[in-house]
């Protein structure tokens, strides 16, 4: 009996414990209004009027859709979202839209605070309205002198100098220098340190995505030196399983898949890109060549296979093979797909709303995006592949030899002697790029050449190719490409980036809550020669990194979004996380780097339920065997039109797309997963055995576990409750035991959820 008892008691407190970094807390979530723009409606009108922070959002809200940079869009010939146009004489009522030497004669005001629905802006049939709030922040900056700026991301970022603060003795390193300000500046309390017991398990999930062991703990808690923590910081970024941790968030930057993902949905051979992927990083390799290696890896002098490698990367989008499609049509969405990509994780800007169209709110013409086309779209590839084609052309076949040489870090299997996947490869005038009308691959207009958005930086060179543009991207005039990637990087350690919209850095885009702080951190990023490593070891150093997670009742009072960082952010784990951890913390998990995808446990029939015939060899799910069931969760194998579905069910990315942020729900299917998916019991079923044979008495077999799953010791009171849970079960002895388990759940995580 006292194996079964175990065996209900470890899914309980897996259940409890994987669903948050911290156990007992509450995952913050971030709100879809701007955390910035809440804090100021919550405050006085501010006394300078900052026309990027406070005027902006409300004319690219509620004013550019019509008075924009869309021409075809835009009424009455009246632009606002230029310096020329804001200062514009009206051609109908002979006014300035904002009269700089008669400020109170704007037409602007005119407008916003007349009572005339036929005058009044935005017009009422626009179902836009202007707040009281934004009636008056207009106001006053017109008053102000209505002083025009260029868009806040468009301007190269300059590092600014560190901020004077009261308590110095908090600060570790130069970034709780600007989060500190913030603190004091508005009366925030700081917080203390988290417990060392508590940032060991913080710390090996952001930097490796595991779980510490209760010996890797215990030996930590013991070290006193002062560098304890640093120690631990470098052991983890030396680890392989960085490498690992950084490859799963680049997976959904990339798109990556196993197969082609329309309809059929064949299979593909594209895991030795990602094996170079994980190797790059933990080769530490400098996030200019990273990204140079992976758009124009091909086009670098006298390119290594190596580099030819990474440019994988442009070929992880999805590719058809339906038969009666018009190819050209899909050729065309394979390259607006990398132009879509790059201009995302590149720039952070929706460049993809200007293929149809002249961008409404940001400053990318129609031209700008087919500019941006042309240097992907010169490559010799087909918008049909045949069926039996699992490598479509351009690609780079690797033999075992090349492994022999500088090719080590792919790993490949011994049933197989070489492999062959999708890279890049120019051609040089293959073919002309013009502008397609409405978007449409068979509506080409005018030719253009390559060319970048003029409003971020233009490029230099008349003609150009990939390799050009990857250069253009580290240009240090470059705007956009230090404070995308800084802000990413924030982002994966506090949850939500420094600008909250990862994918938007345009007007449409949050501001930055800390802006001094995030072109600090681009700037000193460049400046270190794009070392990820050295600028991830900064954050996870700093006292901001290293704060209590308990919520201060004052702070919360006005700060209750925690824009300034007065607390470390609760987060709940990432999906891949959640998996890893049951396998690692039971035992079960195969630390295995690289290698072709594997195929663990899966609902039965899923795959047959969704294919409507064809497939070839994805026509069926045949489950992996022996060590590839317990590999982890970043080599899973991700068919695009069926993700694993207990990834999808904790919010991974599909991977149809390029994505830089996660959704983070949580749901009762999240729950039901944990209890039921076969792995999981599988799992607890191994580690309460594992527990059960130890020579220890009932407390010390409860505690053991209780710091085995959750990384924490349980304090007297949550021993007793699990002893007589535990005693409870001993005297039912049914086979209703896994529904009570059930609810007790349910009622521990409305606990967990107070607490």
């Amino acid at each position: 009996m006292k194996n079964n008892i175990y065996y209900f008691l470890i899914p309980f407190l897996a259940i409890l414990a994987f669903k948050y970094f911290d156990l007992f807390s509450v995952s913050e979530q971030i709100t879809g209004v701007e955390k910035n723009e809440i804090l100021i409606s919550q405050k006085n009108i501010p006394e300078t009027v900052d026309f990027n922070f406070h005027v902006k959002p409300i004319i690219s809200d509620k004013c550019f859709a019509c008075h924009g940079p869309d021409e075809k869009e835009r009424a009455a010939n009246l632009r606002l979202d230029t310096e020329d146009g804001l200062y514009q004489l009206t051609e109908e009522l002979s006014s300035y839209v904002v009269d700089k030497k008669s400020p109170e004669k704007s037409e602007m005001l005119n407008r916003i605070f007349h009572h005339n629905p036929s005058i009044v802006m935005p017009p009422p049939e626009s179902n836009l309205i202007l707040s009281d709030y934004e009636k008056e922040i207009l106001n006053k900056w017109i008053l102000q002198g209505g002083k025009w700026k260029k868009h806040w991301s468009y301007n190269k970022p300059i590092k600014p100098q560190i901020p004077a603060v009261k308590n110095k003795s908090w600060i570790n390193n130069d970034i709780d220098y600007f989060t500190l300000k913030n603190i004091e500046a508005n009366g925030l309390n700081i917080s203390r340190l988290e417990d060392k017991e508590i940032l060991i398990r913080r710390i090996y999930f952001d930097l490796i995505g595991l779980p510490p062991s209760v010996e890797e703990i215990d030996e930590f808690l013991n070290d006193q030196t002062k560098n304890s923590y640093e120690k631990i910081v470098d052991k983890l970024l030396n680890s392989e399983n960085y490498g690992e941790r950084m490859a799963s968030i680049w997976m959904d930057i990339a798109r990556y898949g196993d197969s082609h993902g329309y309809q059929d949905d064949l299979e593909r051979v594209m895991w030795p890109w990602r094996d170079w992927v994980i190797h790059a990083y933990n080769s530490n390799l400098p996030y200019d060549e990273f990204i140079t290696w992976q758009l124009a890896g091909d086009l670098i002098p006298n390119a290594t296979k190596e580099q030819i490698i990474a440019t994988g990367f442009n070929r992880n989008h999805k590719i058809t093979q339906e038969g009666g499609v018009i190819p050209e049509e899909y050729r065309t969405e394979y390259v607006a797909d990398r132009t879509n990509t790059t201009s995302k994780m590149m720039l952070g800007l929706t460049m993809e709303c200007a293929r149809c169209h002249s961008h409404k709110y940001d400053e990318i013409s129609h031209d700008e995006y087919y500019g941006m086309f042309s240097y992907f779209n010169n490559i010799d590839e087909e918008g049909l592949i045949t069926y039996q084609d699992k490598a479509p052309k351009p690609n780079i076949t690797i033999s075992r030899k090349d492994l022999e040489n500088d090719l080590g870090f792919i790993k490949l299997p011994d049933s197989i002697d070489e492999v062959t996947f999708m890279v890049m490869k120019e051609t040089e005038n293959l073919r002309k790029t013009y502008v397609l009308e409405r978007g449409s691959y068979d509506a080409p207009s005018r030719e253009v050449k390559p060319m970048t958005p003029n409003a971020v930086l233009p490029i230099n060179k008349s003609t150009s190719n990939r390799l050009d543009l990857a250069n253009w991207f580290f240009d240090d005039e470059n705007p956009l490409t230090s404070r995308v990637v800084v802000n990413r990087l924030w982002q994966q350690f506090f949850g939500v980036g420094i600008v909250a919209t990862p994918d938007d850095f345009g007007s449409q885009g949050n501001r930055p809550t800390n802006p001094e702080l995030l072109d600090w951190l681009a700037v000193t990023f460049m400046e270190n020669g794009w070392d990820t490593k050295k600028f991830i070891k900064k954050i996870v150093t700093s006292k901001t990194y290293m704060q209590s997670s308990k919520v201060d009742e004052q702070n919360k009072k006005f700060d209750a979004e925690n824009v300034f960082l007065s607390y470390y952010p609760r987060q709940k784990l990432a999906a891949e996380m959640i998996r890893d951890n049951i396998l690692a913390s039971s035992g079960l998990l195969v630390d295995k780097l690289g290698g072709p995808s594997v195929k663990p446990y899966q609902p039965e029939g899923l795959w047959d339920e969704v294919i409507g015939g064809g497939g070839g060899s994805l026509a069926r799910y045949v489950q992996s065997e022996g060590d590839n069931l317990y590999r982890r969760s970043l080599y899973t194998f991700w068919k695009k039109t069926v993700p694993p579905p207990s990834m999808m069910i904790f919010d991974a990315s599909s991977r149809d797309n390029c994505e830089v942020k996660r959704q983070d729900t949580s749901t009762p299917l999240q729950s039901l997963t944990l209890m039921n998916n076969p792995e999981f019991i599988e799992a607890a079923n191994f580690l309460s055995k594992s527990i059960e044979n130890k020579s220890l008495n009932i407390n010390d077999k409860i505690i053991y576990l209780y710091r085995t799953v959750t990384g924490r010791t349980p304090n007297n009171n949550e021993i007793s409750k699990l002893k007589n849970y535990l005693k409870d079960q001993i005297e039912l002895d049914n086979v209703n035991a896994f529904n009570k388990l059930t609810m007790l759940v349910y009622n521990l995580d409305e606990t967990s959820q107070k607490s």
